[in-house]
């Protein structure tokens, strides 16, 4: 077993005081925190105590795949570690957003390719040929835009705030209630020239107002446009689902389910690719035909996973992803976890409230973490123990 050290992505969005918290810090931090990263993601692989010194985790898998990996996640995914587990910390919205499926990772990656963009143009829209679901779990309440609603909903919002001058073009959406209607409508809005876009969003923000305490799609509604004025992302509260999740509760987010990121500190998974295709509030690059080929427009209700109990001591958040599932396990002193005849998977496990000891075959010392450190299981370690007073996650395979 090796202790991760991890790499802390500053964006912009990201919290003061989050991810130091949970890092055991004495004060805020001087700059924005926004994802802890642990994998081996080749932007910032987390590293390992190995052999006497700290090595990054994505060389080492390279030059000896099979004992960190095991033969069947070689065999799968090839000489990788497949997830990427990552801390969010959103103290500010992030972009609306949707990923490719595998097959338009893999078609997009090799048009660009052939036209010669490189990997770091900021008009680059695919970095790699992977899909990018992904798994979202709340730490603390956590607010997110997930997937669209149905027209009929959205109309009832949009009604009392649309510019009356303009009601022809709430008509696309009206006019048959149906999945391309609502495609239509929003290809209508992405589409729009800025002095038109500017007037709408300017209109309905204002008109929106009255409405702030009654409904959170309003208060959102204005807030984002205080972020981001003008921008079509702010219309996304009430063209999408809005949720709060509470700590435990989780979503799955498949290929081309149009979300946003609101506020709070959570868990993510996710395949382990670098592909996003945005649509609005953001200043990064908008590639509106690419993201119109990506999205699923069928309006589907939310989906909130709870974790499934698989043992006394931990429970698993299903997924459709073969890349990742995510667990979490709690210990107490007299009740200890076991894992016995371990899958022969790679495993990291964070710890995000007390303290753990990992015992396993072999170990002469076991090694210790506490709130905020994580640790890598090679699928060579065939099984271990965790003792102690903690609650962790667990990120693993899922095949």
């Amino acid at each position: 077993m090796l202790k991760l050290q991890n790499t802390i992505q500053p964006y912009a969005w990201g919290s003061y005081r989050a991810i130091a918290e949970l890092l055991g810090q004495s004060g805020p931090a001087d700059h924005p925190q926004a994802e802890l990263w642990m994998g081996a993601h080749a932007k910032a692989p987390s590293k390992v105590w190995f052999q006497g010194r700290w090595q990054g985790l994505d060389g080492l898998i390279r030059q000896d795949p099979l004992p960190f990996l095991g033969e069947a996640v070689v065999d799968r995914f090839g000489p990788q570690l497949p997830f990427l587990f990552k801390v969010l910390a959103v103290d500010k919205p992030l972009s609306v957003q949707a990923h490719p499926s595998k097959a338009m990772a893999i078609e997009g990656f090799a048009r660009e390719n052939a036209q010669g963009i490189a990997l770091s143009a900021p008009h680059r829209n695919y970095r790699d040929d992977h899909h990018k679901p992904e798994c979202v779990c709340a730490l603390t309440s956590f607010q997110a835009l997930c997937g669209f609603r149905s027209p009929r909903e959205t109309i009832s919002l949009l009604e009392p705030v649309w510019p009356p001058d303009r009601r022809a073009e709430l008509e696309i959406l009206k006019s048959g209630m149906a999945t391309h209607d609502l495609r239509a409508f929003f290809i209508h809005l992405m589409r729009m020239d800025t002095n038109r876009r500017a007037d709408l969003i300017s209109r309905v923000v204002f008109a929106a107002d009255p409405f702030k305490h009654q409904n959170d799609a309003y208060r959102w509604l204005i807030h984002l446009n205080d972020a981001y004025p003008n921008d079509m992302g702010v219309l996304s509260p009430v063209l999408l689902h809005l949720i709060e999740l509470e700590p435990g509760q989780a979503l799955f987010l498949p290929a081309g389910r149009l979300h946003a990121y609101l506020h709070g500190l959570a868990i993510e998974i996710m395949a382990n690719s670098d592909n996003v295709l945005r649509g609005g509030l953001t200043p990064k690059h908008i590639d509106v035909d690419e993201l119109l080929g990506v999205l699923d427009f069928e309006a589907r209700p939310l989906q909130v996973i709870t974790p499934q109990v698989v043992s006394p001591r931990e429970k698993v958040y299903p997924s459709h992803a073969e890349e990742f599932r995510l667990s979490s396990i709690q210990v107490q002193p007299a009740h200890a976890h076991a894992v016995n005849s371990h899958d022969t998977i790679p495993e990291i496990l964070l710890c995000i409230e007390g303290s753990a000891q990992f015992i396993w075959t072999g170990s002469s010392k076991g090694l210790e973490i506490k709130k905020g450190e994580s640790v890598f299981v090679p699928a060579a370690v065939t099984d271990y123990e965790i003792h102690g007073k903690a609650i962790l996650y667990k990120a693993t395979v899922g095949v």
